[in-house]
C-alpha cells in the first residue's frame, strides 16, 4: 500500500494529467491543419459505391468548446487538487469540506443539545425530545452492530437486558461511547490442561448458570476454574473493571453450550468497540448514552 501513497505515485498522477492535456492540445492543432487528400476534398474512403467521406474542417463551435474545455481544465488544476500531491491555490479538500459542514451542523444543533448539557444521563432519559434524538443517533451510529432493536447478536451485546460488561451507569456509558472498548480473553487451554480438562471446565461453567450440563464432568472441572478466576472471580460473577463477563446469569455473548465454551477456552477472543468521541460531540454522546440507558430501564 505504501507504493500508492509515495511521492513517486503523486508524480505519476501529475505527469499523466499534464500529458493528457498536452495530447488534447495536439489533437486540436492537428485537426485544424487539414489537408486535401483528393481532388474532390474527400479522404478517399467510399462506401456503398457512392458514399464518400469528405475532409471538411471541424465546426467552429466544436473548436471553441474544445479550447474552453482545455482552458477550464488548466484553471481547475491551478485552483483545486488534481496534479498529484499539489493541493491547489484554494487549499480545498473533501475532508476539509466535510469537517466544515459537520461543524456547521453541530453549531446549528448546539441550542437543542445545550438544554441537556451537564444533566445526569438518567434525567435526560426522561425527556421525550432527547429520546427522539437519541434514537436517530443510535440508528446512525450503533444499529449496524447492536441491531435496530438494540438486542445485539452473537458477539455484539444486547443493550436491553441490563447485563453490562463494564457497568451500565450513565457516566460509564458516556465513557464507553466516547473512548470505545477493547475486550480480550487470552487462550487458556495451556493453563487448564488437556482436551478432557477443557471439556470438564466447560461443563463447570455451564453449571454456574444452572444451564444443562454433565454434573460429573462439572465436578471434575471445578478445580480447573482457578485459571479463570483471576478475571471472572472465584464465584464466576465477572469483573466489570476488566470487562470480564458474569458466567452465572445465562447471558452468552459468544455462544452457548459445550462447543462454544470449549472454543472460547482454546482460542480466546478479542472484541473491539470503536470510539465515537471523534465523530460525535460531547452533547450528542450524552443524549445517546441516555437513550441506551433507557433501553434497559423503565421510563415514564
Amino acid at each position: 500500500m505504501s507504493d500508492f501513497v509515495s511521492n513517486g505515485w503523486s508524480l505519476f498522477v501529475a505527469a499523466a494529467t499534464v500529458l493528457g492535456l498536452a495530447l488534447c492540445l495536439a489533437l486540436l492543432i492537428i485537426a485544424s491543419r487539414r489537408k486535401v487528400m483528393a481532388a474532390d476534398n474527400s479522404t478517399g474512403h467510399v462506401w456503398d459505391e457512392d458514399i464518400r467521406e469528405l475532409n471538411n474542417p471541424l465546426p467552429r463551435w466544436w473548436m471553441v468548446l474544445f479550447v474552453l474545455t482545455v482552458v477550464f481544465s488548466v484553471l481547475y488544476l491551478a485552483l483545486y487538487p488534481g496534479l498529484g500531491g499539489y493541493a491547489g491555490r484554494l487549499g480545498w479538500s473533501s475532508t476539509g469540506q466535510f469537517d466544515a459542514e459537520q461543524a456547521k451542523a453541530r453549531e446549528a444543533m448546539r441550542a437543542i443539545y445545550a438544554r441537556f448539557d451537564g444533566l445526569p444521563v438518567e434525567t435526560v432519559a426522561r425527556d421525550p425530545q432527547a429520546m427522539g434524538i437519541g434514537e436517530r443517533l443510535f440508528a446512525n451510529n450503533c444499529a449496524t452492530c447492536h441491531g435496530s432493536d438494540a438486542k445485539g447478536s452473537k458477539g455484539f451485546p444486547n443493550l436491553t437486558d441490563n447485563d453490562w460488561l463494564y457497568g451500565g451507569s450513565g457516566e460509564t456509558l458516556i465513557e464507553t461511547i466516547t473512548r470505545g472498548r477493547e475486550g480480550t480473553m487470552p487462550p487458556m487451554a495451556a493453563a487448564v490442561g488437556n482436551g478432557e480438562d477443557v471439556r470438564n471446565l466447560a461443563h463447570y461453567v455451564l453449571s454456574l448458570s444452572g444451564s444443562p450440563h454433565n454434573s460429573v464432568a462439572a465436578a471434575l472441572g471445578k478445580s480447573r476454574f482457578t485459571a479463570c478466576a483471576a478475571c471472572h472471580g472465584m464465584d464466576g460473577r465477572g469483573n466489570q473493571a476488566l470487562g470480564a463477563p458474569n458466567l452465572t446469569d445465562k447471558v452468552w455473548l459468544h455462544g452457548w453450550g459445550e462447543p462454544a465454551i470449549v472454543a472460547m477456552i482454546n482460542n480466546g477472543k478479542h472484541s473491539h468497540m470503536p470510539e465515537h468521541g471523534s465523530r460525535l460531540s460531547p452533547e450528542q454522546i450524552r443524549v445517546l448514552a441516555a437513550y441506551v440507558w433507557g433501553l434497559s430501564h423503565e421510563r415514564p
